[in-house]
């Protein structure tokens, strides 16, 4: 259930950053383009580690046979 809590929290990051992003973009504001910039990288590079997680597995398979 937290891989899922996580993904969502990511692309909540993300959204968001990319909404900073756009202002800035949009009103000629260096800071708010680079602060939102930021957040979405963030928010991208969490949705990527959450996906990671989700197809890492730990068992060999073998945890039966023994």
């Amino acid at each position: 259930m937290s891989g899922a809590w996580d993904r969502a929290k990511a692309k909540v990051e993300e959204l968001a950053g990319r909404a900073e992003e756009l202002y800035g973009q949009s009103h000629g504001d260096a800071a708010a383009t680079l602060d939102g910039e930021a957040h979405r990288l963030e928010g991208e590079a969490a949705e990527e580690a959450a996906a990671a997680e989700r197809r890492r597995t730990d068992d060999d398979g073998l945890a039966g046979a023994r």
